[in-house]
C-alpha cells in the first residue's frame, strides 16, 4: 500500500434523509480520476458521527467496491469507546478497507496511559494497519509524542494524522518515531509545512474541490521544484482557510453544491452555510478560479 501524499476525506452526499449512493460512487470516481493518492471514508468530514452503523458499512463497502483497489481505502472507525471502536474497525476490515483511520477519544479526555492502551487494544484487535488521528481541537485531548512513540513499537500502527497545528509537536513526534510511522498533516494549510519536516501527505478537505491541484503540489515537493511549490501553496492557502469559516464539512459541502456536484444538505446538528459566509465563500471561490467572476 501506498503511504503518502494527497488522501481526501470523503463527504457524504445525503438526499431527503438518505445517503445518496449513486452519487458517493462519482465523487469516488472523480477522486481516482483526479490523482488523488487515497481515500478516506466516514471521516469527521463524512459526517461520521451522524451515520447509523449500517450507513456507516455501507459508505465503506460502496467507496471500496468504486475505488476498485486503484487507491487505498482508508475507514474511519475511531469512537470515544474502545469497544465499539474495535467492533467497527473489525467490520472495516472485513468488508476490505486498507486501513483504519482511528481517532483520539473524544468528550471522555483519557489521560496518556488511556490513550496508549485505547489503540494499543484497537491493533491487538485487527490484522488492519491503523492510522492514528490526533485532533485536539476536536476532541479535548492531545496524543503527546511520547505516547506516539510507543505506539509506533506496535507493528499495524503504521501512520499518525496530525492535526494539532503545532509543527513543534509534528517534528518531535518524526525524531521519536523514525521511519516506523508515516506522518500525513490533518490541516490542507500545514500540507507543505508537515512535508518539510519529514511528513509524507495530507489527509485532505479541499481535495473534495481540487484534486488534481493537490496531487500537482505534491509531486511538485517529490521534484524538489521549490518554486512550484510555494506558489501552489500560495494559490491554495486562502481557499484551504474558506473549507473553516463554519465547521467541517459545512464550507465544502456548500462548495460542492456550488460546483453543481450535488452533494445534498447536511445532518442536524449541522446547518447550511449562514448568507454572509457563502459570500465569502464564493468570493474564495472565485479568487481560485473556481467559480466565474461576475
Amino acid at each position: 500500500m501506498r503511504l503518502e501524499g494527497p488522501f481526501v476525506a470523503l463527504v457524504t452526499p445525503f438526499h431527503n434523509g438518505r445517503v445518496h449512493e449513486k452519487r458517493l460512487r462519482a465523487l469516488v470516481r472523480f477522486q481516482v480520476d483526479n490523482g488523488t493518492m487515497g481515500l478516506v471514508a466516514c471521516g469527521t468530514t463524512g459526517e461520521s458521527p451522524t451515520l447509523s452503523h449500517a450507513e456507516h458499512s455501507r459508505i465503506c463497502e460502496i467507496v471500496i467496491e468504486e475505488a476498485k483497489g486503484k487507491v487505498p481505502v482508508v475507514a474511519g472507525t475511531g469512537t470515544y469507546s474502545t469497544a465499539a471502536t474495535i467492533e467497527a474497525t473489525q467490520k472495516a476490515q472485513e468488508l476490505g478497507a486498507d486501513m483504519a483511520m482511528v481517532i483520539t477519544p473524544y468528550y471522555n479526555k483519557p489521560t496518556q496511559e488511556g490513550l496508549f492502551r485505547h489503540f494499543e487494544a484497537v491493533a491487538l484487535a485487527v490484522d488492519l494497519p491503523l492510522m492514528v488521528y490526533n485532533v485536539p481541537a476536536r476532541t479535548g485531548v492531545n496524543l503527546q509524542p511520547s505516547t506516539a512513540e510507543r505506539l509506533s513499537r506496535m507493528d499495524t500502527i503504521v501512520a499518525i494524522k496530525e492535526a494539532s497545528g503545532n509543527l513543534d509537536q509534528v517534528s518531535e513526534i518524526v525524531d521519536r518515531c523514525g521511519d516506523r510511522v508515516r506522518i500525513f498533516s490533518g490541516d490542507d494549510s500545514l500540507f507543505v509545512p508537515i512535508l518539510s519536516v519529514g511528513g509524507v501527505g495530507v489527509v485532505s478537505v479541499v481535495g473534495n474541490l481540487v484534486p488534481r491541484d493537490l496531487r500537482a503540489l505534491y509531486e511538485a515537493y517529490r521534484e524538489k521544484n521549490m518554486s512550484k511549490l510555494q506558489e501552489g501553496h500560495r494559490k491554495l492557502f486562502p481557499l484551504c482557510q474558506a473549507m473553516f469559516y463554519e465547521t467541517n464539512p459545512i464550507p465544502v459541502k456548500t462548495a460542492l453544491n456550488l460546483l453543481g456536484m450535488d452533494v445534498g444538505d447536511l445532518r442536524l446538528p449541522l446547518v447550511a452555510m449562514s448568507d454572509k459566509n457563502e459570500i465569502k465563500l464564493k468570493e474564495a471561490m472565485k479568487g481560485y478560479g473556481l467559480l466565474n467572476q461576475v
